[in-house]
């Protein structure tokens, strides 16, 4: 992959580890163009880092661009890729933003970062009828936009696993290509590369760390249109993070509605308190971009499905006995029923014979 004078110098001070973001910064004020740094890079260092560790900006531009040149193709034979912020595709949204990331190193589809895109986050727990809703939504918005999410359990898996099939998928890592957390999701990050793409602002062998989670967070509401929230507690949440940075940057937002009293969606409920777009599907969040989504498939339900979902919708959530006595059916005949609805994706399972309505 053939890189500018200006990429090259970006990307080699991303790569330097003894370098912290203020430094950086510094560093590309007082070159005012970064292939200045290959040519006068040890003055350049002496006269904005004072003191720093030994051999920092005692080097000079031809080592520099050596130890560049040789991150470059470790880049290349791993198979990732590097987009600064002078690359032609860099997201012009990212730009915006008070600390858009040097570099992005990317692995997988590179054409995604010109899609439009939308982002969906949930916390770790999440219902499982918000799980489901999560799949079904994705997978919508995936026809219009690409999907932007993080990597945990709960909400970003349903969202990864909705959008995964159609591979507008974009994940942003909280440390370098070359790791994977949660540990156990080794093989999803590899079908998200496969088909999608990962993105990380740390060089690929950067290990994770507390703060990584906030930074990656800004990254996630910057490079979208909008946010969805599917579910988040009403305070330590990283989703609730990413949708203050949304609406610091000017974004949308918008959240799933929970019952009065669920700790999982408390976050969600006071986000639309505070003027978030209440979203039940698809179509809420297409609308606000003049969208128009597909037309849904008419469910053809049986008397006893259909009086079954009705009383379901009524209660929220309920054991499947006590919607069998409403509904005047042997209780065996009321769990067939809602083994179809949920094959219809109009009911889910919630746990110990409860089902709540989608």
């Amino acid at each position: 992959m053939v890189y500018s004078a200006e990429e090259k110098a970006l990307i080699g001070l991303s790569a330097d580890g003894e370098l912290d973001e203020r430094e950086r910064i510094a560093l590309l004020r007082a070159a005012q163009n970064p292939a200045n740094l290959f040519a006068e890079e040890k003055n350049i260092f002496r006269s904005v880092i004072k003191e720093g560790k030994d051999g920092v900006y005692n080097i000079d531009g031809a080592e520099f661009l050596r130890r560049t040149e040789a991150f470059l193709l470790k880049l290349e034979r791993a198979g990732y890729f590097a987009v600064t912020l002078v690359s032609e595709d860099y997201p012009a949204a990212l730009k915006q933003i008070p600390s858009p990331p040097l570099v992005l190193y990317g692995a997988g589809n590179r054409n995604l970062l010109k899609m439009r895109k939308f982002c969906i986050v949930g916390s770790r727990i999440t219902p499982p009828w918000a799980e489901k809703q999560t799949k079904e939504l994705s997978r919508a918005l995936s026809q219009s936009f690409a999907i932007v999410t993080g990597f945990a359990e709960g909400g970003d898996l349903a969202a990864i696993e909705g959008a995964l099939s159609g591979g507008n998928l974009i994940c942003v890592l909280p440390l370098g290509l070359n790791g994977c957390y949660p540990a156990g999701h080794a093989s999803v990050k590899e079908r998200v590369r496969k088909n999608g793409l990962l993105l990380s602002e740390y060089p690929p062998d950067e290990l994770l760390k507390k703060y990584n989670f906030h930074a990656r967070n800004r990254i996630l509401a910057g490079l979208a249109e909008g946010t969805l929230v599917v579910s988040a507690r009403a305070k330590k949440s990283g989703a609730l993070i990413t949708a203050n940075y949304a609406a610091e940057y000017g974004k949308d937002v918008f959240a799933f509605p929970y019952n009065l009293g669920s700790a999982q969606g408390s976050g969600c409920n006071e986000l639309i308190k505070q003027g978030a777009y209440l979203v039940t599907e698809a179509q809420d969040i297409l609308s606000c971009y003049g969208i128009k989504g597909a037309e849904k498939k008419q469910v053809v339900l049986t008397p006893s499905e259909e009086k079954v979902l009705n009383l379901l919708r009524e209660s929220g959530e309920a054991h499947a006995a006590a919607i069998a006595e409403r509904a005047g059916i042997p209780l065996y005949e009321a769990l067939a029923v809602f083994s179809s609805l949920e094959l219809k994706s109009l009911a889910v399972k919630t746990g110990g014979n409860r089902y709540s309505a989608l």
